[in-house]
């Protein structure tokens, strides 16, 4: 067997003008650096067993194993001709390029151009990135960008089983031409086949997709087929627009068949500080109830879901985020979702939009935030003029000392201005309560270890708040402004203990806080039919207490409630790490106080002078098996106050995931309960079942069922999904549908997973 490596003209003359594009460079031209293939760009390497040329017909005729490679790309066959005065190539016999990005092209004959790039090949095959597979009685590359197959058929999936015999794929295209533009980035067909396990099953005379090879494409996406007793049989086609290389827009309508077709729209941009996602939909039809029942007149019908997030400067971020809606059960009558998510710093609760404005600021040693927003409840007893308008909201943190004393220094200040347009539960007319807060706060602490491993934390906070209330009382034009101060002191003390065993690591840890509080006054904003007292809260309406807050300063989560006097946390923490990757984690505390407080509630659990108990358990027994609970025990005869708890499970067969929150929620509202689960589990590799389930313990009853069948395989899935949901709000009652989804490899994104 010859192998030749050749570079400029000499002896190869003959054989580098088959490849190169140029003349060689100059002798004074440094040479070029070598590729991957160890070839600099002009250099061509030819093994085969026998290379002949017959100057007369100007043919160079190379036969025998011949492998030829240039410019990265590797050429094999059984023969190999190059002609001199076309500069053509032909090559006959088990052809086959494989190209620097790891397709290949395989062909019973080929004729190239010099730079292996543009031809003709009969008997053709390739294979591309996402494993594409495309065959073709006859093919032609008219470019590098441009290919047309005619008697051809194209697929994802494998064509062989894994015993090596040959097999129908899941689907596949066949047509009497198809056309690959990589420069267009679509791939279309004329009379296609639509093929399943080799059967006919649908015929278009024009089709067309995104090229599997381009990163970014127009196109249609996975549809959205479903039945529901409230709007029929609905289908919803997306398709995307690519506008530009940082652009893109997606419209999907839903046509229905009980009520008017919905427009769902979802445009995208990338700028050169950030980008913007916004989400709408749109409708011109009457209210319908949960049955499809039409009612009222027809009237426009939309909602927007947008956000942005752009960089000023290194240290500076802005963004926003508009959601609203004119119905408030749009969402849930066209199956929009995704609605009740993050769109920037302040996050609503569920059923409840937020639109805001933001900016903040962040170097090593500082962060200040400012902001604005508003909130439009969609819950049936939700008054959007009893919630408030809020904005300036600031905060930042300094560190204006590195060292004082052994210790750090951070200094905190806050502002916010709360406007109500109503008072909630009150007489209609009654102006809702304006309130204006100011606070500055400084702490320190400093944290030193002893030899025998006991750790010291001790700090120190000093804190004042300034308050201006407007519309007392309910009462237009009466405000009121009042201050108050706070001093805190303590210590966090810790004494981490490790022992080794066989196969683990086993640490313990007590740890103890010790805080004392002075000054703390509450702000009065009026008083009960009763004459109680009634104290500004507007952001400690919720107290979770657990492991995550056992330690905190001050249990309240917000500024306007504080804690004082003096307390004493004390909690174990035990973890066993062994070293098979097994894991456990066992967290047991509980608050003292000096005096009962009457600022708490009753089901906050820190209402008394001993706390409830607060026991946590985090555990990974097996790979892929983790679970957590968490328990807050009355204090007194350690009933569960509070419970909450979940497991994951992820094996070869199948994934899900389970939730349980039991908990008291205030005098006369009785207790929440609930479990949440979900998963999929595979029989075999083809076939599974799928499930999810929203059960409401306290009611008992069931908010929404999920049950689907599921088929996979290598380019194809298919789920059906069965829903039941009992969930009653407003005017729709409870529902069934039927949800069809399928995901073809290439065709509108990747395979789907649960």
């Amino acid at each position: 067997m010859k192998r030749l490596a050749f570079k400029g003209w000499g002896v190869a003359a003959w054989l580098t003008s088959l490849v190169l594009m140029a003349a060689a460079p100059a002798l004074a031209t440094p040479p070029p650096a070598a590729g991957a293939d160890g070839l600099t760009p002009d250099q061509l390497y030819l093994e085969a067993d026998t290379v002949s040329r017959d100057d007369e017909k100007g043919l160079t005729v190379a036969r025998g194993k011949v492998q030829a490679r240039y410019q990265e790309r590797t050429l094999t066959a059984d023969e190999v001709t190059f002609e001199a005065a076309t500069r053509i190539i032909r090559a006959k016999g088990n052809v086959r390029i494989i190209n620097p990005d790891r397709t290949a092209q395989f062909a019973d004959e080929l004729v190239l151009d010099q730079n292996l790039s543009v031809g003709a090949a009969a008997g053709f095959a390739a294979r591309s990135e996402g494993q594409v597979k495309i065959a073709a009685a006859s093919a032609v590359r008219r470019s590098e960008t441009l290919n047309e197959l005619n008697r051809a058929i194209y697929t994802p999936c494998e064509i062989c089983a894994k015993s090596g015999e040959p097999k129908d794929p899941s689907w596949s295209i066949q047509a009497e031409r198809i056309t690959q533009d990589r420069k267009r980035q679509v791939v279309s067909y004329r009379n296609a086949v639509i093929r399943v396990r080799g059967a006919p099953v649908f015929w278009m005379p024009v089709f067309w997709h995104a090229d599997p090879q381009a990163e970014r494409s127009s196109g249609f996406l996975t549809p959205d087929i479903k039945t529901s007793g409230r709007r029929g049989l609905s289908y919803e086609q997306p398709y995307v627009f690519v506008l530009s290389p940082s652009a893109d827009l997606t419209l999907s309508p839903q046509i229905n068949s009980r009520v008017l077709p919905f427009l769902n729209g979802h445009y995208r941009q990338r700028f050169r500080t950030g980008a913007i996602d916004v989400r709408g939909g749109f409708t011109y039809d009457r209210d319908f109830d949960g049955d499809g029942n039409a009612f009222g007149d027809p009237t426009a019908r939309s909602y927007i879901l947008a956000s942005g997030a752009f960089a000023l400067t290194p240290e500076w971020r802005w963004g926003f985020s508009a959601e609203r809606t004119s119905d408030n059960l749009l969402f849930e009558k066209y199956d929009v979702g995704e609605v009740y998510v993050a769109r920037g710093p302040f996050v609503p609760d569920d059923r409840r939009l937020i639109s805001q404005v933001y900016a903040t600021r962040q170097t090593a040693r500082s962060w200040v935030s400012a902001g604005a927003f508003s909130i439009q409840g969609l819950r049936p007893e939700d008054d959007d003029r009893t919630f408030p308008q809020v904005g300036p909201f600031i905060e930042s943190r300094f560190e204006p000392i590195t060292d004082l004393y052994g210790g750090r220094v951070r200094v905190r200040a806050s502002a916010v201005a709360l406007t109500r347009d109503a008072a909630p539960a009150s007489p209609a007319g009654t102006p809702g309560l304006d309130s204006r807060r100011v606070t500055f706060e400084s702490d320190w602490r400093r944290t030193s270890t002893s030899l025998g491993g006991l750790r010291i934390s001790a700090f120190g906070n000093l804190r004042m708040d300034g308050y201006n209330l407007g519309d007392v009382d309910g009462v237009a034009g009466r405000n009121v402004s009042q201050g108050r101060s706070l001093a805190t002191a303590g210590a966090d003390v810790s004494l981490p203990m490790a022992r080794r065993t066989s196969n683990a690591l086993v640490v313990i840890e007590p740890t103890a806080q010790f805080v004392a509080s002075a000054g703390a006054a509450l702000i009065s904003v009026g008083r009960t039919p009763a004459g109680a007292p009634i104290y500004l809260n507007e952001d400690s309406a919720t107290v979770v207490f657990d492991e995550t807050s056992l330690f905190r300063l001050n249990q309240f989560p917000g500024y306007d409630l504080t804690e004082d006097g003096l307390r004493m946390n004390l909690a174990a923490r035990t973890s066993i790490l062994w070293d098979s990757g097994r894991s456990a984690h066992l967290v047991l505390g509980r608050s003292f106080r000096s005096n009962e407080s009457e600022v708490f509630s009753t089901t906050s659990g820190l209402s008394r002078k001993a706390s409830d108990w607060i026991v946590a358990v985090e555990a990974e027994p097996l790979t892929g098996v983790s679970f957590f609970a968490r328990s807050r025990l009355d204090g007194e005869d350690l009933s569960v106050r509070r419970a909450e708890a979940g497991a994951n499970v992820s094996v070869r067969r199948g994934s899900g995931y389970f939730r349980y929150l039991k908990e008291e929620t205030g005098p006369g509202s009785g207790r929440r309960e609930n479990a949440d689960l979900g998963g999929e589990v595979f029989f075999n590799e083809r076939w599974g079942v799928s499930f999810y389930g929203n059960h409401d313990i306290a009611a008992s009853a069931w908010v929404i069922r999920d049950i689907g069948l599921v088929y996979r395989d290598d380019c194809t899935r298919l789920d059906i999904i069965y829903r039941q949901e009992d969930l009653q709000v407003g005017r729709l009652g409870s529902s069934t549908s039927i949800n069809l989804r399928l995901t073809l490899a290439t065709l509108g994104g990747p395979l789907a997973t649960r």
